[in-house]
């Protein structure tokens, strides 16, 4: 790392800590002795997401996450559950080392996550995601959460 008061190659890492998804390292140079902070981050492989209609485009994590909040609107669930809903997508697909992913694999895992979290979020994610034509759509989702949580208490 280079110093950026003179300039020199060589510098030493004095301190590392985990900070924010990153690591903040404390560095000092040893020509002209001053000291400065770096951050590291890992750079993940870009994503992107093939859309229904064949489109591609990079992942938008705000668009997702906007979705989710229409889905969660005056429900019991926290931005801090929204935010690490689209961290596992992300997390997911980057441990995956995929580099392209449909709407369709990212809305399922979004449902997933959502039916744990809240059921009346799941539904209302559902009816965007899935585009519910009629409500028999409805009928269908509701009848599923029905069918998973007799299953758990058995």
């Amino acid at each position: 790392m280079r110093c950026p008061f003179c300039g020199e190659k060589d510098t030493r890492v004095l301190d590392s800590r985990p900070s924010e998804n990153k690591i903040r390292r404390r560095r000092v140079c040893d020509n002209c002795q001053k000291r400065f902070t770096t951050y590291e981050a890992v750079e993940l492989p870009m994503l992107t997401v093939e859309k229904k209609d064949g489109s591609v485009q990079p992942f938008d994590r705000n668009k997702l996450m906007e979705g989710i909040f229409n889905a969660i609107k005056k429900r019991p669930v926290t931005a801090v559950q929204v935010q690490g809903i689209v961290d596992a997508v992300e997390e997911r697909y980057a441990n995956e080392m995929r580099t392209s992913v449909t709407t369709t694999e990212i809305g399922n895992f979004v449902m997933e996550q959502l039916k744990e979290i809240d059921p009346v979020a799941y539904v209302r994610f559902a009816s965007v995601y899935q585009d519910f034509s009629d409500v028999e759509g409805f009928i269908n989702a509701v009848s599923e959460l029905g069918s998973d949580h007799k299953k758990e208490d058995k």
